[in-house]
């Protein structure tokens, strides 16, 4: 056993200078990247210093005066006795290799802990307990087995709104923050409707009307494409917070991918446990919505909450309590929201799949597009101009049109391509969707009464999409359009021979149109 100095007690991953009994021990290279500090211990080294699976250990190098503090994995395989695991990501930041020693001993666990069990149990956590986990799960100071317990209390309990107001602003406060001068706008969507890209026609309008709009958008989920999926078609879209910021300030907006951006980082990493458990938690929702439109710097948010049959919000009553609470919680951290009930009973535009969707949005662009993609995109810039104050009541949509008719719409999504890294002369005829393709025939004639956006999402992402570009459904009727006998309904691409027939399987289970 070896002495070394002790001042404080670090939290996970945090330099510190310590003094404390540590036990020497060989590094082996793990050659994976954890995404977190971890470290693989031997079973009798582990029992010899009271350490279990789950708990901390502080690591230091020899003679070194700071180090680092990783959980800690117990085995009797992997690492011999005398030996420690050490992960690619802790091996960087602490300079070793499988050549260096290091001295380990125990730590104890995070404050966070003890308000993790309070929320288990039921209780309503404070502004400070709340903060402090959230930056424990930033600073990834918890385990997974923590992180999960926290993200299902949560669920299971709920939040109040005063927990809500708390963990929007720790997010906020946990990550990097955008400023800009004068108003800046944003818009969100809740989600479920396959083929609704407003985002890539908003942007470019209302940044060529004059404003500023720094859209981080997401990568699909659960859906065939999102966004950030559809817009990567264009352009690069995985930029940090200083190039987001030199993006709206020379061309006046930007659609870039919100994961490759240290802001509200900490929902990033709830989202990842919520989403293999079915968590939809809607304190958390709230919380994740205005936390990052918070961080970005907006002022103004315009609100889509799709409803109807097959959309997140079955009612229009749902929907407008839902609104209700994005607008108290965004007036809670200084943001002026307003939110906009639109029909999500079936797919916006043609296109369902990244270059479907990139091809759907140029043509519309162009004045050739999807009739109802163009329509809600023009309400969306008509609802925020005046919203802002950029456009007197009853003017936003005429200013919107006008936008779009003399071409300035998509000269400015050249220039937000071009800044990004993409071809800003791009034609949407280069879009080339996958080389294999089936259409789908009417059986019997009559009028589409319904399309099911689940089934026509699920076949989508059986096709490959969102990981292959190319992947996805291009529709060709919609709801109350007449269809004959034979006629086709949608054609459905993919990248692969092999992917293409899983997804016709699909369809004859699926069935996503009902005629009648």
């Amino acid at each position: 056993m070896s002495r070394l100095d002790d001042e404080q007690i670090s939290p996970l991953g945090e330099k510190i200078k310590t003094a404390q009994l540590g036990e020497k021990l060989s590094v082996k290279i793990i050659d994976i990247d954890a995404g977190r500090p971890i470290v693989l211990m031997h079973e009798n080294d582990a029992r010899r210093l009271s350490i279990h699976m789950g708990d901390r250990a502080y690591l230091c190098k020899k003679g070194g005066t700071s180090g680092e503090v990783a959980i800690v994995d117990v085995t009797d395989t992997m690492v011999s006795e005398g030996e420690i695991g050490v992960f690619n990501d802790l091996a960087k930041i602490m300079r070793l290799t499988s050549r260096s020693t290091v001295f380990v001993s125990p730590r104890e666990k995070p404050e966070s802990i003890s308000y993790i069990r309070k929320k288990i149990d039921g209780c309503e956590l404070s502004k400070k307990e709340i903060h402090t986990i959230t930056q424990d799960i930033v600073d990834d100071n918890l385990s997974d087995i923590e992180l999960t317990s926290f993200v299902t209390a949560s669920a299971i309990h709920g939040f109040t709104k005063r927990e809500t107001v708390s963990l929007t602003l720790a997010m906020v406060d946990t990550g990097d923050r955008l400023k800009f001068k004068g108003t800046v706008v944003d818009k969100h969507c809740i989600g479920g409707v396959p083929g609704n890209r407003t985002t890539m026609m908003v942007v470019p309008m209302l940044a060529a009307l004059g404003l500023k709009i720094p859209k981080t958008s997401s990568r699909a989920i659960t859906s065939p494409s999102g966004t950030a999926d559809t817009m990567e078609v264009l352009a690069n879209v995985s930029y940090g917070a200083k190039d987001v910021k030199r993006f709206v300030n020379t061309v006046g907006g930007c659609i870039v991918w919100g994961g490759a951006i240290n802001l509200a980082p900490a929902d990033d990493k709830i989202i990842r446990v919520e989403y293999p458990l079915s968590i939809d938690s809607e304190g958390q929702v709230l919380a994740s919505i205005i936390s990052k439109k918070k961080s970005v710097g907006s002022n103004h948010v315009l609100l889509d909450i799709p409803y109807g049959k097959g959309a997140k919000i079955r009612d229009r009553k749902g929907a407008e309590e839902l609104g209700g609470k994005f607008v108290a919680l965004a007036c809670e951290v200084g943001i002026n929201l307003k939110f906009i009930l639109t029909d999500g009973t079936q797919p916006i535009g043609k296109g369902v799949g990244p270059i479907l969707e990139a091809k759907d949005v140029l043509t519309t662009l162009d004045g050739d597009g999807p009739k109802d993609l163009l329509e809600k995109s023009v309400l969306m810039v008509g609802e925020l101009m005046e919203f802002s104050g950029a456009a007197s009541k009853g003017k936003g949509a005429k200013e919107a049109r006008r936008c779009l008719e003399s071409g300035l719409a998509r000269q400015k999504m050249q220039e937000i391509i071009n800044i990004q890294g993409g071809n800003p002369r791009i034609k949407p005829g280069e879009l080339k969707p996958g080389k294999y393709r089936q259409s789908v025939v009417s059986k019997t004639g009559g009028r589409v009464k319904s399309i099911n956006n689940m089934g026509i999402a699920s076949i989508a992402r059986t096709a490959g999409a969102p990981k292959d570009p190319g992947a996805g459904i291009l529709l060709e009727k919609r709801v109350g359009d007449k269809v004959g006998g034979g006629e086709t309904l949608f054609t459905v691409y993919a990248e692969t021979v092999t992917k293409l027939r899983y997804a016709m399987k699909l369809v004859d289970k699926a069935n996503p149109f009902s005629i009648r």
